[in-house]
């Protein structure tokens, strides 16, 4: 028996696009045969869009409705569809009718071959090239180079995972787009394949090119979360030592030139940056030992380990 799929859909000042997206996700799944639900979040939108998801809800079998109290953005809106999901496995998209919900069949196709996340790659995209698909491009590059987890399309909101892995992510800002690399960091399988994009017939984007400084500070919340968020003393105690270790090579040349030179250590400015970096050193290294004390605080009060089992033999009787 198939699983059943939740499809979580996040709806922002969408309505001429949402009676129709209910129709083709309808239709898709009747042609694929699998038990579904649909998770349609309105997050704070402002030109009807909930009162026409009410109308559809009397109509559409299965559909489940959130409305959240403003915009909060696309993340949070992600995060209260998937709390209330109930599938197996939960699908993404957004609701602008640019991905196709035919491809969701294939997505769990993919999927039940033992991947967790099996994602979109819109190989024909129907954007702009120099605003929309360019940075995109270079984003993902960027992404993927930095994450270790090599992907075409981290922009594709289409995708599908482990419901089970899923839920053990925390999501907060805008940390969406950068599921496949924190499920990654988690030991979660993960592939893609192309799916259909089409173009936008109404209602108007939400992204664009300011979006872009915010992709980078998140970037660099997810690599240290992936890679140091249980063991932050690595990255601090580094940089200390790295600090410490110039200090010392300046101050020795320093003396070297005093000694060997007789120029006055007063006359040489390389002093003063050895003295700096000691000091940063030392502040790097306190640092490290006050965010180790920080997360082991933070496992002990949530109980929650710093690991995800995949399976156990016999298995467990406990939830």
């Amino acid at each position: 028996m198939s699983s059943m799929i939740s499809v979580v859909i996040p709806v922002c000042n969408e309505k001429d696009n949402l009676r129709p997206l209910a129709l083709e996700l309808a239709s898709a799944f009747k042609a694929s045969g699998l038990p579904w639900e649909s998770i349609w979040v309105d997050d704070g939108s402002e030109d009807g869009s909930w009162e026409e998801l009410l109308s559809i809800a009397g109509e559409l079998k299965g559909a489940r409705l959130i409305r959240m109290s403003r915009n909060f953005g696309q993340t949070a809106a992600l995060s209260a569809g998937i709390g209330a999901a109930a599938g197996v496995y939960i699908a993404t998209m957004d609701a602008d009718r640019q991905n196709d919900p035919a491809d969701i069949a294939a997505l769990y196709g993919t999927a039940i071959r033992g991947f967790d996340v099996v994602s979109g790659w819109r190989k024909d995209r129907r954007d702009a090239w120099l605003s929309r698909e360019l940075p995109s491009r270079a984003a993902n590059w960027i992404i993927s180079k930095v994450t270790g987890i090599a992907l075409h399309d981290y922009g594709c909101s289409l995708k599908i995972y482990n419901a089970r892995l899923l839920r053990s992510a925390e999501l907060c800002g805008e940390m969406h787009r950068f599921l496949p690399a924190l499920l990654g960091y988690m030991g979660a399988k993960i592939t893609e394949i192309p799916v259909n994009h089409r173009p936008r017939t109404a209602g108007r984007s939400k992204y664009g090119l300011g979006r872009a400084f915010k992709v980078v500070l998140d970037l660099l919340t997810v690599k240290f979360m992936g890679d140091f968020l249980s063991k932050p003393i690595y990255l601090f105690g580094g940089m200390s030592l790295c600090l410490s270790g110039a200090s010392a090579l300046m101050a020795g040349f320093t003396l070297y030139r005093k000694f060997q030179g007789h120029v006055f250590i007063k006359d040489q400015p390389l002093f003063l940056v050895a003295i700096f970096f000691a000091l940063v050193a030392v502040q790097f290294a306190f640092m490290g030992l006050l965010a180790e004390i920080v997360v082991r605080t933070y496992y002990r009060s949530t109980r929650k380990p710093p690991y995800l089992a995949r399976d156990s033999f016999p298995p467990s009787e406990r939830p």
